[in-house]
């Protein structure tokens, strides 16, 4: 007689599946890189496996122009996730209510993120507190709920997979916690497959199903999981990837690999492209074109100079030239060796006592915050930093700047004078 107890169904071969997943976003999607697509693949794969992992990685897709794939990017990853929630504009509280509601953790696509976070949006305080509260597990906020004087405080979780795409940037807040992909327009020679919803959506929902069903065939091995990183890749962008690379790890074949060389070459690329704080870049500029060597630099003379910089923002800040107050500003926000506020002292020249300020005051911030000066080794820069914070005269050992005006090189002869 024969058995008709079913057999165990064949495990799913991870690595073919996310094969599979890669294969439907290129029918329909250019990205700028290879690497693109095997971090977008193990991102979709990532989204079923919220409940095993401690942590997401949030993606964006970045163009500084329309017309660049992001939208098309976004509705390829709707139908490969679950419970994929797209939204252009909302609110934290609906946000915080949609990740609580109880029918699963929900993926969340931000489509024209550039209004919520764009020159003209006004900030979105609590939007970006959700973005960053809810790449961990257990984040949460509080919430008042209720109806008029009825009022409870209560806590909100905020933990799941969201993925953005909009013009320009982010805040830098949400940059760090990301994967990012900058789209760009298709070349003539670059060529994709139309995307129609009601011929390909099902197709992509069949490849969901099948993520989702070989998520559980892994969801314990992700979860106690601590993939090795690549070398170089610690802090923040080992938190992006961990998630990523233990899905990889879970799949097999050559996606380990492929993973790992992904992570490197994205998260270099996002170093790159990382445009330094308005503070780091003064600080900046104040070592290597406005101080270069010289101990004391009247104020008059660093605005001159600042200002002069041609591919500087100096000249322009909300509409108007940096003074006197706003630098102080600025530098205040720094310490001394010492552990006191940068701030302006007086200055003895032959010519008077005008307030400036001293680059013994200077040295910690640059020591801490300015990557290497492109004339030093970082090894010689801080090897030289006893000279400046000893409080002596660096001005003739090292060479002086060569000032933009003449009433600036007239300042610099007045210092060397006393």
């Amino acid at each position: 007689m024969t058995s008709t107890t079913p057999q165990n169904p064949e495990p799913t071969d991870g690595a073919a599946l996310l094969n599979e997943v890669e294969a439907f976003h290129r029918r329909f999607n250019v990205f700028p890189t290879e690497a693109a697509y095997v971090a977008v693949a193990l991102w979709d794969a990532h989204a079923h496996l919220m409940d095993a992992l401690d942590g997401t990685a949030r993606i964006a897709f970045l163009s500084p122009e329309p017309g660049s794939g992001k939208s098309r990017a976004l509705e390829i990853i709707e139908t490969l996730t679950p419970r994929a929630a797209t939204t252009v504009n909302a609110s934290a509280n609906a946000l915080f209510r949609l990740v609580s509601a109880g029918e699963g953790t929900p993926t969340i696509l931000f489509d024209e993120i550039d209004t919520v976070f764009g020159p003209k949006a006004g900030g979105n305080e609590e939007v970006r507190g959700f973005l960053n509260s809810g790449y961990r597990r257990g984040a949460k906020s509080l919430r008042c709920t209720g109806d008029g004087s009825d009022q409870k405080a209560g806590f909100f979780p905020s933990f799941c997979a969201v993925a953005m795409a909009g013009l320009g940037s982010l805040p830098d807040t949400i940059l760090t916690r990301s994967v990012i992909i900058r789209m760009r327009k298709r070349a003539p020679n670059e060529t994709c497959e139309p995307y129609r919803r009601r011929l390909h959506e099902k197709q992509g929902h069949a490849l969901r199903d099948r993520l989702a069903e070989w998520a559980r065939t892994v969801q314990d091995a992700v979860a106690d999981a601590w993939p090795e990183m690549p070398d170089g890749v610690v802090d923040r962008p080992a938190d992006v990837w961990e998630p990523l690379l233990a899905v990889a790890d879970a799949a097999g074949g050559d996606w380990p690999e492929r993973a790992r060389a992904a992570c490197v070459e994205l998260v270099s690329a996002a170093q790159e492209n990382e445009e330094a704080s308005l503070g780091i870049r003064l600080l900046t500029d104040l070592r290597d074109k406005v101080f270069c060597g010289a101990d004391r630099m009247p104020t008059a003379v660093i605005l001159e100079c600042l200002l002069g910089m041609d591919d500087a923002p100096w000249a322009d800040l909300d509409d108007k030239p940096l003074t006197a107050r706003a630098l102080s500003r600025m530098l205040g926000a720094y310490m001394t060796s010492a552990n006191k506020s940068v701030k302006p002292r007086s200055i003895r020249t032959a010519h008077g006592v005008p307030k400036g300020y001293y680059a013994e005051d200077l040295a910690d911030a640059w020591l801490r915050y300015c990557p290497p000066s492109p004339a030093e080794s970082a090894t010689s820069a801080t090897s030289a930093t006893p000279q400046v914070s000893g409080g002596e005269s660096v001005a003739e050992e090292l060479p002086s700047i060569r000032y933009i005006s003449p009433q600036a090189a007239t300042a610099d002869a007045a210092l060397r004078t006393v």
